[in-house]
């Protein structure tokens, strides 16, 4: 039993997941138009000069919910929005496919959980994750005011679906954040995210 379980947490791990992103770290993110749980469309180009987060996401993965069981991602968006970043959940599980919800249940899902988020975008057809090779959930992105992927990966450094970990963990887009904000160079602009695989 105890082999097979770590079997199945290898595989939600994504082990398979390498340094091996579609855009690499310091190009130019690719622009994209999607619309969100309201019916409102949105580019990247819409928010020129401002930090970007993309925070790829699935509901029902455990390793999302264990930074939103507690509050750990609605605080992390609240300070980042509020220090004028834009932060767009992405959901690219196709319809059928676990994770999947139409935008009426999106939006009551953002109130359930009242996240601070700019929007939540559909990405249904899963064009918008491929081309950012978004393979897990949560994935995270960072661009910069010019438009500059600046990190990509994990969330934090550990692990885990213990929301507990959290506080122990070094929160790796808090970290890139802050260094690229003044102007320092960036410990790790790529790291290997882990957590449950997209569902394209």
């Amino acid at each position: 039993m105890k082999i097979f379980t770590s079997l199945l947490l290898a595989a939600s791990f994504s082990l398979a997941t390498v340094l091996n992103a579609g855009v690499d770290s310091g190009s130019a993110a690719p622009d994209f138009t999607l619309t969100d749980s309201t019916g409102a469309s949105h580019s990247l180009s819409d928010f020129a000069g401002k930090y970007v987060i993309l925070e790829w996401t699935n509901h029902q993965c455990p390793f999302v919910v264990k930074h939103y069981r507690n509050g750990d991602m609605q605080a992390l968006q609240k300070a980042m929005t509020d220090d004028g970043a834009v932060w767009l959940q992405i959901i690219s599980s196709a319809e059928g496919k676990q994770g999947y919800l139409k935008p009426d249940s999106a939006e009551r899902l953002r109130a359930s959980q009242e996240v601070y988020s700019t929007a939540m975008l559909m990405d249904t057809t899963g064009e918008v994750g491929r081309a950012y090779d978004a393979r897990v959930t949560p994935h995270m992105y960072l661009i910069d005011p010019d438009g500059i992927l600046v990190y990509q990966g994990a969330i934090d450094s550990i692990r885990s679906t213990k929301p507990e970990d959290v506080a122990k963990a070094e929160n790796y887009l808090k970290a890139a954040y802050e260094s690229s904000k003044a102007g320092e160079p960036i410990a790790n602009a790529t790291t290997v995210a882990y957590g449950c695989s997209v569902k394209y």
